[in-house]
């Protein structure tokens, strides 16, 4: 973890920490690897992407949230089976599934669900800081992984997304700053995602991806 991680991160990581903890005595490592690697082939998540940006179509990510933190219940009325349905529907090229309970009212079973339901590869959005949280996702029947650059550091990035690309998954770094990004670049096969929400303070500016695309050649 990183050592200057926002206190909000701070909170979120320590209870992902425990969370590996009571999914690993229920199920082993070794077991949830076999599990990953016994599972269907994987969606191309980027490819998705860049099949509408060829076609010259909005390639988006569509996102199956329940809640946030910041804004509380974003949707009462929450059938994420049928929210897929409709991007699906109305021509979103990939989906973006919440797992996390405690700050954002996800769920795993949502994932699962959303699988079964869809044919779009499927990014599993969780506050992944442990090479079993990438064999969940897999088992889950997600295409795609998220590392938040602001709460690892760069061994642990990289860690992970060996993991991934050995389960044949697809990685998307979110950063919000020039270090966060040059971080990211290091990495081998991975999508960069900017969050213009400063996790530190909440604040939003759209500035923050004009500034970082700059950055990028």
């Amino acid at each position: 973890m990183m050592t200057n991680t926002p206190d909000f991160l701070k909170k979120i990581i320590a209870r992902k920490e425990q969370e590996v903890i009571e999914c690993k005595k229920i199920i082993s490592f070794d077991n949830m690897m076999k599990k990953a690697y016994d599972d269907r082939e994987t969606l191309d998540f980027y490819q998705a992407l860049r099949d509408k940006v060829d076609l010259k179509q909005n390639a988006i990510i569509a996102e199956i949230k329940k809640a946030s933190p910041s804004k509380g219940i974003l949707r009462e009325n929450f059938n994420p089976v049928e929210i897929a349905k409709s991007y699906e529907a109305h021509g979103a090229a990939c989906l973006s599934v919440l797992t996390d309970k405690d700050f954002f009212q996800g769920d795993d079973q949502y994932l699962i669900d959303v699988r079964e339901a869809v044919s779009l590869p499927i990014l599993r959005k969780e506050f992944i800081i442990d090479p079993y949280q990438v064999l969940e996702a897999r088992v889950m029947g997600a295409d795609c992984i998220l590392l938040i650059a602001a709460c690892l550091s760069d061994g642990e990035m990289e860690i992970l997304a060996q993991h991934a690309m050995q389960l044949n998954m697809d990685i998307l770094v979110e950063v919000h700053n020039a270090e966060e990004l040059k971080r990211a670049l290091k990495l081998p096969l991975i999508m960069i995602g900017i969050n213009n929400r400063n996790l530190r303070t909440f604040d939003v500016s759209l500035q923050t991806t004009v500034d970082l695309l700059s950055e990028i050649k």
